[in-house]
């Protein structure tokens, strides 16, 4: 028989409402035995004690429910960001707070690279903090006329290129494409907006965010899962190429690997008939942790790029509606085929009216091909009213929630997008408690730093970057935020059976934190410090910070 190891620490938050605290956790072969006292752990006869986190608090390891692989990738190119932000290895790269450094951080960039021809890709930039600069074609020309230059706004959904590019592309006053932007004279200014025109742009490039993944990359995402406390966690929004399926199942069996991942089918990327067939061989690959079984549907866009689609009255600032990422009827004909087929979708919906569409599109799928437990999900769902909460219950709809919005774009929906009255709505979590819906909230990485704490933090205080409480009648409680990050994320994702809580027969999966969060001040819940993971019963320790 395999040996035991059993943990000790000040406190087990089990999540596992029989037994809700445990000072001990015995693991075997990977899995959970019991969690109790440590008279309770006798009964499971010899054990080897490990007393390394008799002072920490021990919760279910997060399970980020929304985030993208290419975390672990993206940090190949500059980041020009807002704010700093951390590496997997935890290596400090400094914010662009203003157009100019950005423009800067560009130039430095590119005098880095070797010849005059490769592309430069860089990400993270975000003009809404700017007021009503917008960066243009001529600008980034100032960095370099002779190569393409690509830079990905921090939403994903809206990119940045310089002429170069747009000859490449053959972008100019003539095109007809949906989303490439034009200035009053019909000129295009180099900024291009959801997946028909920025695919113009990786036609000619490559996409190296979102076209497929790699081991290395995989490799360095479960190092900032691991510096979080997540356990478990997605890859939102895959293509399911061959390299890329071969890339999830090789990370999954490198010894050591401390992360469960859980990658999605980007459903758009092919017909409907084509992503069911390469949905279900996929799951051939499946192991203890590799778990292909979601697939994403993407609807609209983003609240700040002013992409997604809003119900009357619109944007609070008067900007155009968003776009749809394919016609309305598609993407119902889409649900409607992946539903039929038995398969698990995460909806992308940020608007209002992206979410009713949806909604619609799962009441018929529901009415034709009736499925007792689909758990789809709303992902994002940020501007969802009482209403459509009620109908997300009558359905069987789960919701994700983005809760990091509140903080780092809250000042902005309330002045710019939404105003303060739609502001005050989003993210709805108490909404979504109240009407019974089962939700999670979620960091998106590397739109926002992957920090279930933070979200956490965010749910619990809803405070924007300027202090401001954003909706206070919609915060919930420390103990709903945990459960949000672990069994409430594993249940829409239809793990809760392995993971999210502390219990028998799942997996030994933990977030070793300094601090309990049910015993912090809620405003102190963000700065919990979080000694690494345990990952199948073998501890991960976090990356030190640097910089």
């Amino acid at each position: 028989m395999s040996e035991i190891t059993v943990f000790s620490a000040r406190d087990i938050i089990t999540m596992n409402a029989s037994r809700p605290h445990a000072t001990h956790v015995a693991v075997r072969d990977g899995r959970i035995l019991g969690a109790g006292s440590l008279e309770d752990m006798h009964q499971w006869g010899p054990f080897t004690l490990n007393d390394d986190f008799a002072d920490k608090t021990l919760v279910p390891g997060f399970v980020e429910g929304h985030a993208h692989a290419m975390e672990g990738g993206i940090w190949d190119f500059p980041y020009i960001g807002f704010e700093d932000r951390w590496d997997p290895s935890g290596r400090r790269w400094e914010g662009a707070q203003s157009l100019e450094a950005a423009i800067a951080a560009l130039t430095a960039a590119e005098a880095r690279l070797n010849d005059a021809e490769t592309p430069l890709f860089a990400w993270g930039f975000d003009p809404i903090y700017f007021g009503e600069a917008r960066m243009n074609a001529a600008q980034l020309d100032t960095v370099s006329t002779t190569r393409p230059i690509i830079v990905l706004h921090s939403n994903g959904h809206l990119l940045n290129v310089n002429s170069r590019l747009m000859d490449m592309a053959g972008i100019t006053a003539d095109t007809n494409v949906y989303g490439v932007l034009k200035d009053d004279s019909g000129k295009p200014t180099g900024e291009l907006m959801e997946m028909a025109a920025k695919y113009m742009a990786y036609r000619q490039t490559g996409n190296p965010f979102f076209g497929g993944i790699k081991t290395p990359s995989l490799l360095r995402y479960a190092e900032s899962a691991v510096n979080c406390g997540v356990t478990t966690a997605t890859d939102l929004f895959a293509s399911f190429n061959e390299e890329s399926l071969a890339a999830y199942a090789e990370a999954s069996k490198t010894p050591g690997y401390a992360l469960r991942l859980m990658p999605a089918l980007n459903t758009i990327e092919q017909s409907i008939d084509e992503g069911i067939a390469l949905a279900k061989r996929a799951l051939q690959d499946n192991n203890d942790r590799l778990h292909h079984r979601l697939c994403k549907v993407m609807t609209d866009g983003s609240i700040q790029g002013f992409t997604a689609r809003l119900k009357w009255p619109g944007y609070h600032n008067g900007k155009p509606n968003g776009l749809w990422n394919l016609d309305p009827d598609t993407l119902g004909e889409l649900v409607l085929g992946y539903h039929k087929a038995g398969l698990h979708l995460h909806i992308h919906t940020n608007g209002d009216e992206a979410s009713e569409l949806m909604l619609d599109a799962v009441e018929a799928a529901q009415l034709a091909y009736p499925r007792p437990d689909h758990r789809h999900t709303l992902q994002h769902c940020q501007m969802a009213d009482a209403s459509q909460f009620r109908r997300m219950a009558k359905l069987g709809v789960c919701v994700n929630l983005f809760a990091n919005h509140i903080y780092y774009w809250g000042d902005q929906h309330a002045a710019i997008t939404m105003g303060p009255d739609r502001a005050n709505r989003m993210d709805a979590a108490g909404t979504a408690q109240r009407e019974g819906v089962p939700y999670a909230i979620h960091s998106d990485a590397p739109v926002t730093p992957m920090a279930p704490l933070f979200t956490a933090w965010c749910a619990v205080n809803r405070q924007t970057r300027t202090g401001i409480v954003l909706g206070p009648e919609e915060r919930i409680s420390a103990e709903d935020a945990l459960y949000a990050i672990t069994l409430g994320a594993a249940y829409t994702l239809h793990m809760d059976h392995l993971v999210g809580s502390i219990e028998p027969g799942k997996f030994a999966d933990f977030a070793v934190l300094e601090d309990s969060p049910l015993e912090v001040d809620p405003e102190a819940i963000r700065d919990i410090g979080v000694w690494g993971t345990i990952s199948g019963g073998t501890p991960h320790k976090a990356a030190t910070r640097t910089g």
